[in-house]
């Protein structure tokens, strides 16, 4: 039949959920960051620390091999510390991760004015953003509380002796840590990805907010010889919220509630950036 011959027809298919249709955006995004090769060579170097993690805890609950290296004994010890160390690490690798990845979920569609064919669908702004955030916060997680959460119950199933309840506290802080951090750290990917349409200036960016920031923010701490500096700095506020729901000793100033209201403040003023550039049509007075 001619091209000229053919005319409107409606679709007879079958039309699909808003969850099935939500649930497209993050398989997609899956695929398209999973062919970044910078993207699976992190992943993979991420790895390392939890699979050396993973030894130490199987030689700290082993006491032949404690014995066999006795002058180290005192440092073979899985404890707060250790969890609180592998938290940090690890939060490292998902900057890195977002910085690479992140850019390329918002700023393509950004930059080629996508965001009209996506809108003309049933699918509102707030189902786009969630899609990128759920699609992001699901590739970070296999660097952060995943393998977290795995080294505490291999800890807690070889010490034995009733260590996992003894120590819940920590496992829900070093849990609820990783989450608060994977969602700061995707939000500001989306809203960098969303507010710079160049991929690599879109990374730069999304790294100079958590190095740049700590950085101020110890300088201003040092002119000013406080600590409220602190509340600058996105790594910070989310370590003071951990050590507030792990039980563990923490400075007095500034405190839990100071650095959650930080916390809260930062992905308020992310969420508004989404919020102001996830649009199909911008008007310009």
């Amino acid at each position: 039949m001619a091209v000229y011959k053919r005319g409107y027809k409606r679709y007879q298919g079958e039309i699909e959920g808003r969850r099935a249709r939500f649930l497209a955006l993050p398989r997609f995004s899956w695929r398209v960051m999973f062919r970044q090769r910078l993207v699976v060579l992190l992943i993979c170097a991420s790895m390392v620390g939890p699979l050396l993690c993973a030894v130490f805890i199987y030689i700290a609950n082993n006491a032949e091999l404690v014995n066999a290296v006795q002058p180290m004994q005192g440092f073979i010890e899985v404890n707060n510390d250790f969890f609180i160390n592998f938290m940090i690490a690890q939060k490292i690798f998902a900057v890195f991760l977002a910085a690479l990845a992140g850019p390329g979920l918002i700023a393509p569609d950004v930059a080629n004015n996508a965001l009209q064919l996506y809108f003309s669908r049933p699918l509102t702004r707030l189902d786009y953003a969630l899609g990128r955030l759920t699609a992001l916060m699901g590739l970070l997680s296999l660097v952060t509380w995943i393998p977290g959460l795995a080294l505490f119950l291999m800890q807690a199933a070889m010490a034995g002796n009733g260590w996992g309840f003894d120590n819940l506290r920590l496992g829900i802080g070093l849990i609820t840590g990783f989450l608060l951090w994977i969602l700061l750290v995707s939000l500001t990917a989306l809203a960098s990805s969303a507010w710079v349409k160049l991929r690599v200036v879109a990374g730069g960016l999304i790294l100079g907010f958590f190095f740049i920031l700590s950085g101020v923010s110890s300088m201003i701490n040092g002119v000013f010889r406080g600590t409220w500096g602190h509340l600058l700095n996105p790594s910070w506020i989310v370590e003071r919220t951990v050590y507030a729901l792990a039980g563990i000793e923490a400075p007095d100033v500034p405190g839990a509630a100071a650095a959650f209201s930080a916390f809260l403040v930062t992905l308020l003023l992310l969420v508004f950036i989404l919020e102001r550039k996830l649009r199909p049509v911008e008007v310009v007075s």
